[in-house]
């Protein structure tokens, strides 16, 4: 990695100009701040928790673990390819602008297009994942606490509660939702080391290192342990999404060309240890595997605690987890916010108009916000019906985020020595780990569209593929019948209309 001096001495305004856009969101967020938002988007006490249900059940102790450590190492390299880019365009609308500007021009606006669309999918899927698995916790929570017997209606209600308490802190509360943020990184560091300090060394009994590390449950349905192997990454795989989020916030953060990239690498590899560490405090801390897949709360997590800790503390320590998953829903709703405002500016989204405009006291997208709100809430109801519903959604944010993470890279790889850098770049490194992160999402890619549960019925069936290929049938034929004429074209009169419309909106106040 190289922090180097190809310094050219403009602002963030001014280099935000050169890239073709006006400063119009408040730019308040210092590097830091930029990190604190996708480390805790990443949010291992939202991500490895909420799944770690999945992962009991798929590969076990074993995958658990060494799933992690493969997930972690893979994802770094597909984050510092996106890093280097970032730093060569800092702007909100990220992967899909990176795409436009690394693309041949002649197919540049389409790579964009669909670079978008994925995008937007894998965030609106993210949020729902984060404020659903919170939503999960949380019923635990009150159902340990008051007896509140949780069901498929009642989980999908504290769902969309909580969609609407961060669609109001995003709407209202700029300012809290940014400290917040910076709290959110202490609370995790925080909470993962009390975590796993009580589970050290409260418990009268652990498991064997032999267990932690090499046991291998198979409760599939599936008779091959190597497919269940691979579809065990799924835990890990997504636990690692949404440090987008430094790139998408970059027109808010000052010394973007650095911070955004610097972010986006520092959220992963302090993530990728905070994970180790929690996982293996949890399951270590096992009193009955059977009983924790068992549990009445449906949160495996919730009963290891319990279990190992006393109601007491075992419910203290829970509502650590719930407080870091509602931090993590928060900075999601936000970074998807910013990806929809990039995008409808741009003209990419039905009624686009709407979703662009900027509040001008508080200067931030607030419809945005409450579509982003809006989307999670529709991916989430399917758990009405399908039991494996929640895994399926953490496809699908992987899916989406992963290919729209990966095509800048391929496209930068095509770009060679061509591609102008950025302050922050790899070096004699980028092409070598461009090619890996190319390789391991094409992996990912096909792996966790998969069946993951066996038999295969309207119960269990993984619906991931068929929303990835309802989302790219809309884009594709949207793109087909007119978006291809003036999408990101300088010259079409919809582009002068928007730009019009933006000269003559009234100047946003900092609040």
């Amino acid at each position: 990695m190289t922090d180097d001096a190809k310094a050219s001495g403009l602002s963030d305004e001014e280099r935000l100009a050169q890239l073709g856009y006006t400063q119009v969101l408040a730019r308040r967020m210092s590097a830091f701040s930029n990190y604190a938002v996708s480390f805790t988007i990443i949010s291992v006490l939202s991500g490895c928790l909420t799944l770690y249900l999945f992962g009991m059940n798929t590969g076990g102790p074993a995958v658990i673990t060494w799933g992690w450590v493969a997930v972690g190492l893979m994802t770094l390299f597909v984050g510092l390819a996106m890093a280097e880019i970032c730093s060569a365009y800092p702007t909100s609308a990220g992967l899909y602008f990176w795409a436009h500007r690394l693309a041949p021009p002649r197919t540049a606006a389409a790579w964009a297009w669909f670079t978008g669309w994925f995008n937007v999918l894998g965030q609106v899927a993210v949020t729902a994942g984060i404020d659903f698995g919170a939503a999960s916790f949380l019923g635990a929570y009150l159902n340990l606490q008051f007896d509140f017997e949780v069901t498929p209606g009642r989980t999908i209600l504290l769902f969309a509660a909580i969609l609407v308490l961060h669609g109001l802190l995003n709407t209202f509360g700029v300012r809290i939702v940014g400290l917040l943020n910076s709290v959110s990184v202490w609370w995790h560091v925080v909470g993962v080391a009390v975590i796993v300090g009580a589970l050290t060394f409260a418990p009268d009994h652990h498991q064997s290192a032999s267990f932690v590390f090499t046991e291998f449950v198979n409760n599939t349905g599936w008779g091959s342990s190597f497919y269940v192997v691979l579809l065990g990454l799924l835990m890990a795989q997504y636990t690692f999404t949404g440090y987008d989020a430094s790139a998408h916030m970059t027109e808010e953060t000052h010394d973007a060309s650095t911070a955004g990239p610097k972010g986006i690498v520092q959220s992963i590899w302090t993530s990728w240890i905070a994970g180790f560490v929690l996982l293996l405090g949890f399951t270590f801390a096992i009193q009955s595997y059977d009983g924790a897949l068992g549990s009445p709360t449906g949160v495996p997590p919730a009963q290891i605690l319990l279990d190992a800790l006393g109601a007491t503390a075992g419910k203290l320590l829970l509502l650590v987890v719930i407080g870091a998953q509602l931090f993590c829903g928060m900075a999601s709703v936000t970074a998807n916010s910013r990806m929809i405002y990039a995008f409808s500016r741009d003209g990419a989204l039905p009624y686009s108009h709407l979703w662009h405009t900027v509040n001008p006291r508080t200067r931030t997208p607030v419809a945005a916000v409450w579509l982003a709100a809006l989307g999670a809430l529709v991916l989430g109801l399917p758990y009405l019906i399908n039991v494996t519903a929640y895994a399926a959604v953490t496809s699908i944010a992987v899916i989406g985020l992963y290919i729209a993470y990966v095509i800048p890279t391929l496209l930068r790889l095509r770009k060679g020595e061509a591609f102008d850098r950025g302050p922050w770049h790899l070096g004699r490194w980028s092409r070598p780990i461009g090619v890996v992160a190319v390789a391991w999402v094409g992996v990912i890619t096909i792996l966790f569209m998969l069946p993951q549960v066996s038999p295969v019925t309207w119960e269990t069936f993984n619906y991931a593929p068929l929303a990835v290929l309802a989302v790219l049938g809309f884009a594709a034929a949207w793109w087909f019948a007119s978006a291809r004429h003036w999408f990101l074209n300088p010259d079409h009169e919809r582009t002068h209309a928007r730009e019009a419309a933006r000269a003559g909106a009234p100047d946003p106040v900092d609040p």
